[in-house]
């Protein structure tokens, strides 16, 4: 029995991690070679209005680069609006954000969240399709065309964009983990989207058709991954843009990166509970199959296997070779990871010896995100991390 739980166990983990995206590779591929029909998307002339929402938080130092970021956007003038939200700011964010006549301002002294900013500020947007993103990103000249012209399809509730991380010269720890799994994390949006949805929006850059917005209660912790899967739920797609990019340098250190994470790992834990309905495989069908490969596995069953995993190997070492084989390896790889976490302030090179790490450092923050959401310590309102 005890080798049946360990074989079980360590096919899930592979599954979660790499056996997941082999299959929808394989999948997409047949579907590729079953079907050639071309989606369905605007010309340039025809894009729909569109109204940009930045939600900001103190970030006057970076408010002038980042509005210049925004006008320099080549989307038809007289189709876009762009919405800054200042809640709670207490430094010189309205003041500097006055300076721009293209730019409406939004503030309140009171500080409730983003959640809470967005839902004041949705009433005032007119235009069929809203895009947000954040005050701490820049994006690519094209970003809005590229997201707003796969509206043409009547099924496409929301788009996507990307996420690059900005390493510059730094080989941290935290800059190198953070931008490997970006990468991985964007090849398998690709192949989500291809074969029928994206299973959640990251909040750096995404989209949705303004009549499918809905408040988002103001205790949801990850509120993109919450109102993108609540359209999904509601029989509409979410497609993935890759030529639509938001460019943030990563965390500033490891411990800024682990306020992300656990924040992120107390969210999915909650979007779970909220999004139940998502686990009936008889209803959604295919976006079942994508939700619990992509994300649940990822945020509730997996993280607590590895040690387990870990402890089963280690008792049946006597029993076949190929279990001393399959324990050096696991103590190899967290030897690799201690090691990372010894070096997590240094420059290095070789930034794949990072990688190990990232991956504990995030499955640990896995069960800090658990405890922090049965005890209700995770607050709605975002405490920023520190970029580099």
């Amino acid at each position: 029995m005890l080798e049946l739980y360990f074989w079980i166990g360590l096919g899930i983990i592979f599954y979660t991690y790499l056996g997941y995206g082999i299959l929808l590779y394989i999948i997409v591929l047949l579907k590729r070679s079953f079907s050639s029909a071309k989606p369905q998307q605007y010309s340039f002339e025809e894009l729909p209005g569109m109204t940009l929402i930045v939600a900001c938080y103190n970030e006057a130092d970076i408010l002038d680069e980042k509005v210049k970021n925004t006008l320099d956007l080549q989307y038809p003038l007289e189709k876009l609006n762009l919405y800054f939200v200042t809640d709670g700011s207490n430094d010189n964010s309205v003041e500097v954000l006055k300076k721009y006549e293209r730019v409406v301002t939004f503030h309140d002294d009171k500080r409730a969240g983003k959640v809470a900013a967005v839902n004041r500020v949705m009433p005032h947007v007119k235009t069929p399709i809203v895009a947000y993103c954040d005050a701490n990103t820049f994006l690519n000249p094209e970003a809005l065309v590229h997201l707003a012209r796969h509206y043409k399809d009547p099924k496409v509730g929301a788009v996507a964009g990307e996420k690059k991380i900005y390493q510059g010269d730094k080989e941290h720890a935290a800059g190198s983990g953070e931008g490997a799994y970006w990468k991985y994390e964007s090849a398998l949006k690709k192949l989500d989207s291809e074969l029928h949805t994206v299973v959640g929006a990251a909040g750096e850059l995404f989209s949705v058709r303004t009549e499918l917005y809905e408040d988002v209660p103001g205790n949801i912790i990850i509120e993109d991954f919450f109102l993108s899967m609540r359209i999904v739920e509601r029989g509409f797609r979410v497609v993935y843009e890759p030529d639509a990019y938001a460019m943030e340098t990563s965390s500033a250190s490891v411990k800024e990166e682990q306020k992300r994470k656990v924040r992120i790992a107390a969210g999915g834990i909650q979007s779970i509970v909220k999004l139940y309905g998502l686990l009936n495989v008889f209803k959604y069908g295919v976006v079942t199959f994508q939700y619990v490969s992509h994300r649940v596995l990822r945020w509730t069953l997996t993280p607590l296997l590895l040690p387990v995993v870990f402890v089963l190997n280690y008792l049946l070492l006597n029993l076949h070779p190929v279990y001393l084989v399959l324990f050096i390896g696991q103590v190899l790889f967290y030897s690799i990871s201690l090691l990372g976490y010894l070096l997590q302030g240094k420059k290095i090179k070789f930034k794949m010896l990072f990688i190990p790490y990232y991956f504990t450092f995030m499955n640990w923050s896995v069960y800090r995100g658990f405890l922090r959401y049965i005890g209700g310590k995770q607050s709605a309102v975002w405490e920023k991390a520190k970029r580099a």
